[in-house]
């Protein structure tokens, strides 16, 4: 009989890793072209790579650490969704997120980008049978309302901000706003995000925080800046003027490009109103972080 060639701990390593980590379980597993990639053992013959235990078989001692990978995954969702959870109860939720790590397996070495298709995963598999819409918002638009936001949150508290970096200052915006205004290009800050929602999500959320007992709210459309400043996310509910003007600064118009875009959708009255406000706005994003530099 030929002398089996001794397997490495690295084909083992990453064996194991394919096998607990499989979305169908440990046999669907090993049975895997991944898990066969680094050893070519099927479930039916696990034993020759873990030996069964007296008390457990091959298949049950990785069924351990296949059940705790899952659980880790599961108190990941929980941490970055608890509006979402305090919303649904603990077992709908776990029964939501269990289908996602099935559907949406995790591809990243980091627990960051876990939750990054939640939101995708409830709208894809909303309930056919459920009325909804734009203009008929209900409970399901409502839950992917809020796993949107929780999303936004986690990606601007990780992500890339502007605390490293020489803050713009209200001198700097009252110079543009003199000398420039044709030709300066506000750069937003990397962690500002411009959401629209069809519920006040960030009220119910905000709530759960606090541990209150919050009831879903009725529908309204909600649109927010989020950002983050000195390391805490921070949003903020804007009118549909202010979005419209946040909205096209964000794709790069001169600060004038903006105005003037935003200005040919009001009245004469508004656009009075508009104009008087248009300082104060700018004074208050920068001072909270909305943007990076001008260009």
């Amino acid at each position: 009989m030929a002398k089996q060639t001794p397997r490495s701990l690295s084909a083992i390593q990453q064996w194991m890793q394919a096998v607990i980590t499989h979305p169908a379980g440990v046999s669907m597993g090993a049975d895997s072209d991944e898990a066969r990639r680094h050893v070519d053992v099927g479930a039916e013959h696990l034993e020759s790579v873990i030996r069964r235990s007296k008390a457990l078989t091959s298949a049950e001692r990785l069924e351990v650490y296949a059940d705790a990978y899952y659980l880790r995954l599961l108190d990941c969702l929980r941490s970055e969704f608890p509006a979402l959870l305090y919303a649904l109860g603990q077992e709908a939720f776990d029964e939501h997120a269990v289908g996602y790590l099935q559907a949406y397996p995790s591809q990243s070495y980091t627990l960051g980008f876990l939750g990054k298709s939640f939101p995708d995963y409830l709208r894809e598999t909303r309930p056919a049978d459920i009325p909804g819409g734009p203009e008929e918002p209900n409970w399901p638009e409502f839950l992917i309302d809020l796993a949107a936001l929780e999303r936004t949150y986690a990606e601007v508290f990780d992500g890339p901000g502007i605390e490293t970096s020489p803050q713009l200052t209200g001198d700097d915006l009252a110079t543009v706003m003199r000398d420039h205004l044709a030709t300066a290009r506000l750069e937003m800050a990397p962690c500002f995000r411009l959401v629209r929602f069809s519920f006040p999500v960030h009220e119910y959320a905000s709530a759960v925080r606090h541990e209150e007992s919050p009831e879903p709210p009725e529908p309204r459309e909600t649109l927010l800046a989020v950002t983050r400043l000195h390391f805490v996310v921070r949003r903020f509910e804007l009118t549909p003027v202010q979005f419209s003007l946040l909205t096209s600064l964000e794709r790069e118009s001169t600060v004038q490009e903006a105005v003037e875009e935003v200005g040919q959708s009001l009245s004469d009255e508004e656009f009075g109103q508009f104009a008087g406000s248009i300082g104060d706005w700018f004074s208050a994003w920068t001072a909270n972080g909305f943007f990076a530099q001008v260009r």
